[in-house]
This record gives structure tokens, C-alpha cells and sequence, in this order.
């Protein structure tokens, strides 16, 4: 019965999320409260909200506070030097600015975080999109592609997990992969060529742009040491997080002091600051906290247990010989619907069982078990999915559609690639 109130509860979010008849936020909230009232988990449903919002909440005050260290010094205009050579590079040509920002995107992923990505990147390029009115649907399905492979890398959650999971050497695991991944990367770009064109079709060709953000620029009137400041405080934050030396939210919460102090002195510039920036930041940090609810449920009622439970009940003993292609193909709409933990320590150990008894090794099943993180990165749990479609102010179901299939498709290529280079057989020999 928890079995088939975990689908059906699924299946109610996804449509009612994909029909447009909740926004995110309500769905998050309400669906998962209905059914946990209806499975008898009233007594309990505090409980997991509270151990829900205790988990979500180091990734809400995170965003809360780089959100507002980026948009204040977007405010102080220490981008605009950036963006302008941007604007030089580009000319106003469709085709260049989406490759510029992919292009941009993969090296900040190299962080193998998706936030970061979305706050560098949009912080030099949203002006720019603007201004041409180009496509932000397709500027966010991107940016979803390159944090999706990025998080692949060998000190992002998904892979330390499933080598994890398996008992096997990151590194062993990662590195034969490295082909796969780098066709994913190539597609990427190929994709936003093809966005570009398509965009550059749209708008009539190139557009001027240089007389634009000079006069920006020059209104903001940026220079003197705070410029030099604000890029040393910036590069000083970006070591101390790979670094870790202190935990992420709490390092962005004293970069965000220091810049509102340095960069806006006095104390009603300050508060001019806090209502300016207000609106993006409540709107991601209320749906993070929503999403906190759908997954504290989801996990203290059992339902995600029950949800892996039964997708591994569905594998006939029959397929053993093809386990490492099934799990391939079962992460992609898998780890969309669960989280990358129930995925690697609760779903991955029990298909691994099964295609041991054919052969496959433990390292193949946890080079298979990466192939959906493209489409993982869409999930309503992954946090930072919620500050792209934010920072774009675009709806976030139809954010969704507009991506899923493109996502899809990168998962194919890692697959098939994966599949043609022999790291994942498709069957046990």
C-alpha cells in the first residue's frame, strides 16, 4: 500500500507541477502533506518536516547569502569590466553569446557546483540576454546541461557516491569515463550553436551592443580600489570553498557582510540594497525550504524506500546479464524522482547484487549509475535548479518541459558512447 501511495503521489506532483494547476511552491508543500494525511502519517508529519527543513536548510542559507554577495556586487558594477569585453568578443551575434556562456559555464563547473555556475555566468551574461531578447528558456536549458555534467567530476556528489556505494576507487571509476563525458561536452556546445542559430534567425542577425553597456558601465561609475577589492574578496571566497575551510553558507554569509559594508557604506544604502534584492532571493529560498517538505516526507513516511523498492521489484531475475544497461537506463527517470542518496545507497546496492551473480563488476555499476545525472540536475530535490529558473524569472514547469528532452538526449550520449567504449557492457560476458 506505501508502495502505491509513494506512485501515485509522484505521478499527482508531476502533473499537477507539468498541467500548470500548482505553481512549484504549493505542489511542494501541499501533495506530499495530502498524502501523508491520507497514509496515516498525521501523528509523524511534524517530525518530517522539521528533519525535512533541517536538511534543505545549510543549502537555503547557502543560496541566501550568495545570491546576495553576486547581486551586490553586480550592483557595484564589478562585472561590468567583464561583460563589456564580453560585449567586444560577441558583437551581438546569438551564436557567440550562447557559446560564450557554455564556454564560461564548464570552467566555473569545474567546482562541480550547479549555484556557482548560475551566479557567475548570469551575473556577466543576463544584461546581455536582456538587451538582445534572446530566448531564456533556452539560455537556462544550457546552464542545466553543463551543471549536470559538472557535477559529474570525481569531488561532485554523484560519483563520490556511487564509487561509494561500490567500494571502488574514484578515480578508477572516473577516469575511463572521461570520454563519454567530453562528447556530452561537445554536444553541449553543438546545442548552443544550434540555439543560436535558431536565435540569431529569430532577432535578424547581429545587434550593437557596445554603446549600450558602455553607457551602463560609465553610470555605475566602476573603478578605483573597490574594483580591485571586490575581485580579491571574490577569488579569495571561490579558494576558501574548494578549500572548505569553512562551512559554505557560513563563508558566504561574512562575503556578503564585507561587500555590503565596503561596497555601500552607509547604512540606508544598505537597506536599499537588502529591498532591491529581496524578491529573487525570498523566491528561491521559499521554494528550496517547500522542496525541504517534499523531502522530509518522502523519506521519514518511507516512501522513497518504497518507491525504490518497487523499481527494483519490476527487473525480472531474467535481465541479470543486462543489469549494467538497465541501471543506465532505470538513473535517468530515477534519480529524477529520488534523491541521488536513495539512488547510490539504497537502489544501486541491491541491482549491483544481481549483476554480480552474471559478472558485471561492482566499477561498471557505478560508471552505468552516472548516466542520468543530466536529467537528474531537473529534479524538483536538487536546490540550485530552483536559483536558475529564479535568476531568469521563467516559470519552472515549463522551464522543465522546454529542457527535458535536450537533457534526455545528453544521457543517451553518455550512454551510447559509454556502451561503445566498453565501460558499461551492455551485457555480462
Amino acid at each position: 500500500m506505501l508502495m502505491l501511495l509513494s506512485f501515485i503521489m509522484l505521478a499527482c506532483f508531476i502533473y499537477f507541477l507539468m498541467s500548470k494547476k500548482l505553481s512549484a511552491l504549493t505542489a511542494l508543500i501541499l501533495i506530499p502533506t495530502l498524502f501523508a494525511l491520507i497514509g496515516g502519517f498525521y501523528a509523524d508529519l511534524p517530525r518530517y518536516v522539521i528533519d525535512g527543513l533541517k536538511m534543505v536548510a545549510p543549502n537555503g542559507v547557502l543560496m541566501i547569502f550568495a545570491m546576495l554577495y553576486f547581486l551586490t556586487m553586480t550592483e557595484a558594477g564589478m562585472f561590468d569590466p567583464l561583460v563589456s569585453r564580453i560585449v567586444g568578443a560577441v558583437k551581438g551575434d546569438p551564436v557567440r553569446i550562447f557559446i560564450g556562456t557554455v564556454a564560461l559555464a564548464f570552467i566555473v563547473a569545474l567546482d562541480g557546483d550547479g549555484a556557482t555556475i548560475y551566479m557567475i555566468v548570469l551575473s556577466a551574461f543576463l544584461p546581455i540576454y536582456k538587451r538582445l531578447g534572446l530566448s531564456l528558456p533556452m539560455v537556462c536549458c544550457l546552464l542545466l546541461q553543463v551543471a549536470g555534467l559538472g557535477n559529474m567530476v570525481p569531488w561532485g556528489g554523484p560519483t563520490a557516491r556511487a564509487a561509494t556505494a561500490m567500494h571502488v576507487d574514484v578515480g578508477q571509476m572516473f577516469v575511463p569515463m572521461l570520454p563519454a563525458l567530453l562528447g556530452c561536452v561537445a554536444w553541449t556546445f553543438v546545442l548552443a550553436y544550434l540555439f543560436g542559430r535558431r536565435e540569431r534567425a529569430r532577432l535578424g542577425g547581429a545587434i550593437d551592443l557596445n554603446g549600450d553597456f558602455a553607457e551602463r558601465s560609465q553610470h555605475r561609475g566602476q573603478g578605483g580600489w573597490r574594483f580591485y577589492f571586490n575581485w580579491l574578496l571574490t577569488v579569495a571566497l571561490l579558494v576558501g570553498l574548494c578549500l572548505e575551510v569553512l562551512p559554505l553558507s557560513y563563508l558566504f554569509m561574512v562575503a556578503a557582510c564585507i561587500a555590503l559594508v565596503v561596497n555601500f557604506p552607509s547604512l540606508k544604502a544598505q537597506h536599499d540594497q537588502l529591498a532591491l534584492h529581496a524578491p529573487p532571493i525570498l523566491a528561491v529560498s521559499s521554494l528550496i525550504f517547500a522542496a525541504g517538505v517534499f523531502t522530509g516526507v518522502l523519506n521519514g513516511a518511507g516512501m522513497a524506500n518504497a518507491v525504490a523498492s518497487g523499481l527494483v521489484q519490476v527487473v525480472p531475475d531474467s535481465l541479470g546479464p543486462y543489469m549494467a544497461l538497465i541501471t543506465a537506463l532505470l538513473s535517468i527517470p530515477v534519480t529524477w524522482l529520488v534523491s541521488n542518496d536513495v539512488f547510490y545507497f539504497g537502489i544501486l546496492p541491491i541491482l549491483a547484487q544481481t549483476a554480480q551473480h552474471h559478472g558485471i563488476s561492482a566499477i561498471e555499476m557505478a560508471r552505468a549509475s552516472l548516466v542520468g545525472q543530466p536529467v537528474h540536475i531537473l529534479s524538483p530535490l536538487v536546490a540550485s535548479t530552483y536559483l536558475v529558473v529564479s535568476m531568469l524569472d521563467l516559470d519552472y514547469a515549463e522551464s522543465q518541459r522546454f529542457t527535458l528532452k535536450w537533457s534526455f538526449i545528453s544521457s543517451l550520449i553518455l550512454l551510447a558512447i559509454a556502451l561503445l567504449t566498453g565501460i558499461v557492457p551492455v551485457f555480462a560476458h
